[in-house]
């Protein structure tokens, strides 16, 4: 972010004390083409009150509070907007997938919804059912040849009463995504296999972007519905 811009274009917003529509809309747009770091965040509020002591020179105080108020709810709005919106890509074999699965699993708390075409890393599968053994919500999604497939851990998840789907066509249920918490969502080539994790060229997206992440979730909940339980 450019800073003097923003602060000149904060400026200009002040001629007349409030933020216009068209104003909020702008700025709104700014906040959300960006990911502040910390020191970012901090320098951008020095130039808000920057502006705002120098503009009580010029108009009353009463319209630069205004206008204060005006931007600050632009920018908590923007922030609800944008839910974060962190988005990272790996690549194997550069990156470690399984990795960055694993740790994602560990830092879930309250729901792991997977829907992956086959399913047969040990130290992943491992990670899945601790998190069920600690709470939390675990429901699967899997193709039914690939369960069949040796060693698939769907035999696993079941005998530990995580529920099972399997999608029972002539066709595969060919998807690789997992939605954590309902919050973040992680898909891309990578199956939950050694094959992938040591052989395979793959990527993986890692976002919290809700945008992305609500489609998942709502190709999740309608996939659970229409395939049979184990």
């Amino acid at each position: 972010m450019n800073l003097k811009k923003l602060e000149a274009y904060l400026e200009k917003t002040l001629e007349d004390g409030r933020l216009s529509r068209t104003e909020r809309r702008a700025l709104r747009e700014i906040f959300l083409e960006v990911d502040l770091s910390a020191e970012e965040k901090s320098a951008y509020l020095n130039r808000i009150f920057r502006v705002g002591r120098e503009a009580l020179s010029k108009l009353p105080e009463r319209e630069v509070l205004s206008w204060l108020l005006d931007l600050s709810k632009t920018l908590v709005h923007a922030q609800t907007e944008s839910g974060g919106r962190d988005a990272r890509v790996y690549f194997e074999p550069v990156d470690d997938c399984s990795v960055i699965i694993r740790e994602q699993v560990r830092a879930c708390g309250q729901s792991l919804w997977i829907c992956v075409f086959t399913l047969t890393d040990n130290r992943i599968s491992d990670e899945v059912i601790r998190a069920m053994e600690r709470g939390v919500t675990v429901r699967i999604i899997s193709d039914d040849d690939k369960s069949l497939d040796r060693g698939s851990d769907i035999h696993r998840f079941e005998a530990v009463g995580i529920p099972v789907r399997l999608d029972r066509l002539p066709d595969h249920m060919h998807h690789k995504f997992a939605v954590f918490d309902q919050r973040v969502v992680i898909t891309g080539s990578y199956n939950w296999t050694r094959g992938a994790a040591e052989k395979n060229h793959e990527n993986i997206l890692v976002t919290d972007d809700p945008r992305l992440v609500q489609p998942f979730v709502s190709e999740f909940d309608r996939l659970w519905e229409q395939f049979d339980a184990r």
